[in-house]
């Protein structure tokens, strides 16, 4: 390794910004090999005393080159000392309907976020505005009002200098200020600290397709005088905090019909708004549910700020990426090749360094240390798919690409769980774990014989091991890799990014693959497999998405780019396609005047993020 691990301007910048260690005005990190060494050997501490110098060289030859990027919690904070937590992002507990429960959530986000993490919240459980609330003699304003409380206490934790203020609100479909929620950011203004994601139902899709009505709905409360007695007026519905006594699994609860609205004119609204100013997303719920390894114990409704990790109340992620660009030998040649043994490796030891991470981290609130204990979930993805694509020849929106990107991830998730395997053998199962109903989840039962054998014979370490994460710092870190399973951006542009005394400057970024081939080709035409998200249509992102789904057990945070000029009819049919072909759910951006471009080549104070956070304040 040089003394220099950085071939890019922006490459540095995002170090000295984001991961480098300064104690006071005191460099600590003097070059990035320190950074990795330090990552290494405080995630090897925890390891046995014999083991623990072994274990420290084999992380850090992992995240040496940047072959494995951890997220960025975990870079700024593995081995400072300091209070902070080296989870990327949290889903809070559920939001009681009282002003004490309300504003106790409230306070666990800031303090959440005052050590680091994004948040993610469900405000199902907020009566609906116009409510009486009869205790306190008062009318409910509705779970939109109390998200600009939230949005306030985020932009006043950024301008004390706390790292980020991303967070995500969910509200379920049925719910009676769904419309509220689903118009909240058409005004430029409001909300941006917030992603926003409606919570869809199997049952709300079926209503759809059949031009049904859909009934809104919201629990009746004991202490409300006057609940209807007519079977006609209440409807059974599981809802947020109503655990039943045999199990974790909501318990169906009499909810009050408030309204009944056509289920597709009301799918209509959710899609027109999303069409106009990219927001909201789309969450499927109930294959979330379905499909979660945990689904004996928990029920989720909120994910992250980027909606690669679904997640129980108090749940954490533990992210990390592999970098594919670093396993692709003599690029661009007739006999390229990717080393998928190498690969393999390196998962598992990502796996190991990623489990340790659990049990160095600090946690904010005790409840979320309880649960990352219990479940020990992990996120391990991929970036520079796109890079990788093009360095082996191959055109993003083909059938090969997706059928190498599907073999990957393929890879990544059945060495992840073999690892994690052997990882119960050695140091024990996560505690939540139950035998029969793991095996019996639909994930595990779809993994190969030798992994479910070694389950029944072993337990797991980890409850969950796959997700695809944005990564758009932790890539642009990467010599600017292409992000994620993401399309390359462009291959060549500007942008202004902040510095450390508030200052803005410009710098030049060229896609790490298209540097390659202008370093060994210089000004011979690009092959037809160098595209950009410009030359993709927004069919390529989905199918994208949908060959890596059947290998990831948490989710994928994927932006399906569309025209502006895409029309609106075309534009639904794609989110048809995404529940049709088994996504747990689907974001789209459109440029529009109220969030602009996807990825702004100028980012100046105030500009306004997409649905997926820019790098000044996503998740990685």
């Amino acid at each position: 390794m040089s003394d220099d691990a950085f071939s890019a301007d922006i490459s540095r910048h995002i170090w000295d910004t984001k991961y480098r260690l300064r104690e006071g005005g005191r460099i600590v990190d003097e070059r990035m090999e320190d950074t990795w060494r330090r990552v290494a050997q405080s995630l090897a501490a925890v390891e046995k005393a014999d083991d623990r110098n072994a274990w420290a060289e084999r992380f850090y030859r992992a995240l040496e080159g940047f072959r494995f990027l951890p997220g960025g919690r975990i870079l700024a904070g593995a081995g400072t000392g300091r209070r902070v937590t080296l989870f990327n992002c949290f889903v809070m507990g559920v939001v009681e309907d009282s002003m004490d429960g309300i504003f106790d959530a409230l306070k666990q986000g800031a303090l959440t976020m005052q050590q680091g993490g994004g948040v993610g919240y469900d405000f199902s459980t907020l009566r609906p505005r116009g409510t009486p609330a009869h205790d306190a003699g008062t009318i409910a304003s509705g779970p939109v009002s109390f998200m600009h409380i939230w949005d306030s206490m985020c932009a006043t934790l950024l301008s004390t200098g706390a790292r980020r203020g991303a967070m995500m609100a969910t509200l379920r479909v049925d719910h009676p200020d769904i419309e509220d929620f689903v118009d909240a950011k058409r005004d430029p203004r409001a909300l941006r600290h917030f992603n926003l994601s409606v919570l869809v139902s199997d049952e709300f899709m079926q209503a759809v397709r059949a031009d049904a009505e859909w009934p809104l709905v919201f629990p009746v409360g004991s202490h409300e005088p006057g609940a209807p007695d007519t079977a006609d007026d209440i409807v059974m519905r599981p809802w947020p905090g109503a655990v039943s006594g045999a199990g974790p699994h909501w318990q169906p609860v009499p909810c009050r019909v408030v309204r009944t609205v056509r289920a597709r004119a009301l799918w209509e609204r959710i899609l027109r708004s999303t069409y106009e100013y990219a927001e909201p997303g789309v969450l499927f719920g109930d294959r979330i549910n379905r499909l979660n390894n945990l689904y004996y114990r928990e029920h989720i409704s909120a994910t992250n700020p980027c909606g690669e990790i679904p997640l129980p109340p108090y749940g954490a992620c533990d992210l990390g990426s592999v970098n594919l660009t670093r396993f692709v030998s003599v690029p661009f040649e007739d006999d390229a090749g990717f080393d998928a043994d190498g690969l393999r490796e390196t998962v598992r030891v990502a796996v190991r360094l990623m489990d340790n991470v659990i049990d160095v981290s600090r946690f904010p609130l005790a409840a979320q240390e309880a649960q990352a204990h219990g479940s020990r979930r992990i996120g391990l993805g991929l970036t520079g798919l796109a890079d990788t694509l093009m360095m082996l020849g191959l055109h993003y929106g083909s059938p090969e690409a997706r059928d190498f990107a599907a073999e990957t991830m393929r890879t990544v998730c059945h060495e992840a769980y073999r690892t994690s395997v052997d990882l119960a053998r050695e140091k024990g199962a996560f505690a939540f774990f139950e035998r029969e109903a793991y095996l019996a989840a639909p994930f595990v039962q779809a993994l190969p014989d030798d992994i479910r054998q070694g389950i029944a014979a072993h337990g797991i370490r980890n409850s969950h091991l796959t997700a695809i994460a944005p990564t758009g710092t932790i890539s642009l870190l990467a010599d600017n890799v292409s992000s994620g399973l993401e399309p390359v951006y462009n291959l060549s542009y500007s942008r202004r990014v902040l510095e450390l005394d508030g200052s803005y400057s410009e710098y030049a970024l060229t896609d790490y693959a298209y540097r390659l081939w202008r370093d060994r080709f210089g000004d011979r035409a690009l092959p037809d497999y160098f595209v950009d998200v410009d030359s993709l249509t927004p069919e390529a992102h989905l199918d994208m998405q949908a060959a890596l789904q059947p290998y990831v057990d948490n989710a994928i945070s994927k932006t399906i780019n569309v025209p502006a000029e895409y029309p609106f009819d075309d534009f639904r049919d794609l989110y048809d396609q995404a529940y049709d072909k088994g996504l747990k759910g689907c974001t789209t951006f459109r440029p529009n005047p109220v969030t602009g471009a996807i990825l702004e080549a100028v980012v100046a104070p105030g500009d306004h993020a997409s649905h997926c956070c820019n790098i000044e304040r996503e998740t990685d």
